[in-house]
């Protein structure tokens, strides 16, 4: 199949152009601005679904609105009547066509070529009307407020926010990327003229920006987003997208004394926090039980033994553990327990914990095993 894809460098069309190579889809004609006109006549010909992604949304003047989404669209749409080809061809709009502004009306006017279109050849059209888009790859401080909410934040940079209580219509371009393969695929989801993507987000600014703020923070409070909220997981991916090249590492705060170290890693508010503990040769570390509190320990490198005495009772039970032979062992509660470096080397222990530390019911008391 021949997929022709017009505005193939934007935001939109970098992560459609990556996805269908993913999915197989090889022989991709991609035009943009840059390309050379004359290329559109050879694609045109043998193209069997037509991606029209290419429009105008910040322009010089207003008038390159019309020019961009209703010209191009018209220069497309009659180059395909003369090569006579009625494949399916799909064409982003935007919800401004509802407005009546000038990028509104360039866009319904975009809308109405294809309905013509339609009427005189019978050709399959799909009418995408976006909300705002989000995700990586989008072009900050130029037309999507999530790229440069996250670009600013992320480079310490400052954001304005005209009216905080303004809600946002939201896609992720996942989403709209896997709708979009889903209509080439004539699995769209279409109501009435228009097709939309399934999943959609209302957001306020300030409930967008707050978040965002958060996921800067995240590095200082060792915290990570609730990702079970889709939204806040798909903001948080695109947020990282934005990182300075050069800041992508960040150094976490040790806890070191003779017997090696420890190391919080990740804290969360419902599953949980991720510690690194590092032991040195023949170093015994623990010798306290819980009574809710769970663990599970995980040695990566060097060797040891895990020892457990259930509190009412003399026998200790021993699990000998090394990095070569990666196993979890879990940490019931009720069960005094220790850890012992028995190799030459510093040991590494992976613990997790079903709560994060708080100081003031720490839930561990002290009782040799």
């Amino acid at each position: 199949m021949r997929i022709l894809v017009t505005g193939a460098n934007g935001f939109l069309g970098k992560n459609l152009c990556v996805e269908l190579k993913n999915r197989g889809y090889l022989d991709i004609l991609e035009y943009d601005k840059e390309t050379d006109p004359e290329t559109l006549d050879s694609y045109l010909p043998s193209t069997d679904f037509i991606f029209h992604l290419a429009g105008v949304n910040r322009p010089q003047n207003d008038t390159e609105f019309m020019e961009g989404n209703f010209g191009f669209t018209s220069i497309l749409l009659e180059k395909l009547k003369t090569y006579g080809n009625k494949c399916p061809i799909m064409i982003a709009s935007s919800i401004q066509a509802l407005l009546d502004n000038p990028y509104g009306k360039s866009k319904r006017a975009g809308e109405d070529l294809l309905f013509q279109y339609h009427e005189e050849t019978g050709s399959n059209i799909l009418i995408y009307r976006f909300p705002n888009i989000f995700g990586k790859w989008a072009r900050p401080n130029y037309n999507s407020a999530i790229a440069t909410f996250c670009y600013n934040i992320a480079n310490d940079l400052p954001i304005q926010v005209r009216d905080p209580n303004a809600l946002v219509n939201l896609v992720y371009i996942d989403d709209v990327i896997d709708e979009l393969i889903n209509a080439l695929e004539n699995k769209e989801n279409r109501t009435g003229l228009f097709c939309e993507v399934a999943i959609t987000y209302t957001k306020s600014l300030s409930d967008i920006v707050n978040l965002i703020y958060s996921f800067k923070s995240s590095r200082e409070d060792k915290s990570v987003p609730y990702m079970s909220d889709a939204f806040a997981k798909k903001l948080y991916s695109t947020y990282l997208s934005y990182l300075p090249t050069d800041r992508f590492g960040y150094e976490l705060s040790m806890n070191v004394d003779q017997r090696g170290s420890f190391t919080e890693f990740i804290k969360t508010s419902d599953r949980g926090q991720i510690s690194i503990n590092v032991s040195k040769p023949g170093i015994v570390k623990g010798n306290h039980w819980h009574h809710t509190k769970n663990e599970k320990f995980l040695v990566v490198s060097g060797k040891g033994v895990i020892r457990f005495r259930n509190i009412f009772e003399n026998r200790i039970l021993e699990y000998y553990v090394n990095g070569e032979k990666l196993e979890v062992i879990d940490i019931p509660v009720g069960y005094t327990h220790n850890i012992e470096n028995l190799g030459e080397t510093e040991m590494v222990t992976v613990m997790w914990a079903n709560e994060t530390f708080d100081p003031n019911n720490p839930d561990t008391f002290y009782l040799e095993v």
